[in-house]
């Protein structure tokens, strides 16, 4: 991050030395910026699209020293723990964010904030654009595996659904993220030539390595499930020339045992969740490459073309000449 964008961050606000002195919420938000009859029905201000009138991203430090109290909005939000640590109540849950860490909270999400301290600096990036959620990252994660998409199910029948998502600071492996976001921030306050148009880019960079980098949590689950979670994950790992009879021999089971106890668990046959992970594979590389078709079937680890073309037309509604065609015409914010 630019120093001296730094530097104005770190320096107290008119609002936070306020704050500082009486330890009350000095609100700097207008009263045009509360939906006055959404929050009268959900009993909570209710924040609007009040931010958006000049910009399409709209990016706020905020203000420490007191705690603020819950709210929601109508828009999609970002909390990146520049410095410091903070404790939030989202929904009902208690959320701790250390440096580095990012939060992001969905329309429609409640959450409160305990006060920050002087060494303390969270990021708020506000955006509009409602065809983003978190179900949606969810649905475009879960088209990478099909150990997420099974992860996805179990924890979505198992428990309700939440309304955000919590990225932690691991060091080198997030460290793109944490990179991106000081460039967008940079870029909002410095205000140089095309600031608009990069902002957006940056924001489409950043929700892509956001899903990239979204770990799904691994449900509490029964010996059955957790050995199924370990076929799903070879699965994963190991696509190209995986066999039952591989299997069997790592687990020391009967391979008609684990295949049954695999149908029962996922709901689909062993060979069928292995020809969608190849799947899945290939339309990554039919997408981003220009390898030929017969290339990257037999590099996914199916031998036969005609059974190829056949279940990849079934499950993406295109043959791989379409799609790669489509792919070809596409920004990277449209799967977003």
């Amino acid at each position: 991050m630019d120093v001296e964008v730094f530097k104005s961050l770190q320096a107290l606000s008119p609002v936070e030395r306020q704050q500082q002195k009486s330890h009350l919420v000095s609100d700097d938000i207008p009263p045009a910026a509360i939906d006055s009859q959404a929050s009268h029905t959900n009993q909570i201000p209710v924040l609007n699209d009040f931010f958006f009138k000049n910009c399409s991203v709209n990016i706020r430090k905020h203000n420490r020293f007191a705690p603020y109290p819950l709210h929601t909005h109508q828009f999609f939000e970002i909390n990146y723990m520049l410095r410091g640590h903070a404790v939030e109540k989202v929904d009902g849950h208690l959320v701790t964010l250390s440096e580095g860490d990012v939060l992001l909270l969905d329309i429609g999400s409640q959450h409160a904030i305990d006060a920050l301290g002087e060494d303390d600096l969270m990021i708020n990036v506000l955006f509009r654009d409602r065809n983003i959620s978190i179900d949606l990252i969810n649905q475009v994660q879960a088209t990478k595996s099909v150990l997420y998409d099974f992860l996805l199910n179990r924890i979505n029948n198992k428990q309700s659904s939440k309304s955000y998502l919590l990225f932690k600071n691991h060091g080198l492996a997030t460290r793109d993220i944490r990179i991106t976001l000081d460039s967008l921030i940079d870029e909002y306050y410095q205000q140089n030539e095309f600031a608009d148009t990069i902002i957006k880019s940056e924001l489409t960079v950043l929700i892509a390595r956001l899903v990239r980098n979204y770990e799904m949590p691994t449900p509490v689950t029964s010996p059955g499930q957790k050995l199924t979670i370990q076929i799903l994950d070879d699965i994963r790992k190991h696509y190209q020339k995986l066999s039952l009879d591989d299997l069997a021999a790592k687990y020391a089971y009967n391979k008609n045992y684990l295949s049954n106890l695999f149908r029962k668990e996922v709901g689909k046959t062993f060979s069928d969740a292995l020809t969608e992970e190849r799947l899945l594979r290939a339309r990554e590389l039919i997408q981003s490459t220009t390898k030929p078709i017969g290339d990257v079937c037999h590099e996914v680890g199916i031998s036969n073309k005609s059974f190829f073309y056949h279940k990849y037309a079934d499950k993406f509604g295109h043959t791989p000449k379409e799609d790669r065609q489509i792919a070809s015409g596409k920004s990277i914010i449209d799967p977003l």
